[in-house]
């Protein structure tokens, strides 16, 4: 893998925010419908600390995303990787930089950061291992 195909994905992801977490769990894979953002370097999602991905990603890093458009059936990207999970107090400027990433300035800043402390939001970054493969329809 190139820091191309890096770049390109991590580009894809800034402009593209839908997309679905694969997970190991305890029993099987798990998928998840998630919204994904970028830090510039990597992948990165908020979540609820007691949601099932987070679990399964304390367990074991390994994460697939598949990223796609708006459009559903066009172009797409998929992106393996390690997760790392950032817990509050520590996540709570990258949640901010997570929201800003996707929708741009929030209304109440204020009010954000206590949505994010009464739901035990975390941020999770992905760390890039492999990209592809990626295609169209």
């Amino acid at each position: 893998m190139s820091e191309v195909d890096v770049q390109e994905a991590i580009d894809f992801v800034a402009e593209n925010h839908r997309a679905v977490m694969v997970t190991n769990g305890p029993r099987g894979v798990q998928t998840s419908p998630i919204t994904v953002g970028t830090d510039g370097e990597k992948p990165v999602i908020s979540s609820r600390e007691t949601a099932f991905k987070v679990r399964n990603l304390e367990r074991d890093p390994h994460v697939v995303l598949c990223i796609f458009t708006d459009d559903f059936f066009g172009p797409w990207k998929q992106i393996e990787g390690r997760a790392e999970i950032v817990h509050l107090p520590e996540a709570m400027e990258l949640l901010v930089d997570y929201y800003r990433s996707i929708r741009g300035e929030h209304p109440d800043w204020d009010e954000y950061r206590q949505v994010m402390e009464k739901e035990k939001r975390v941020l999770i970054k992905v760390t890039v291992e492999r990209v592809g493969p990626t295609k169209q329809g």
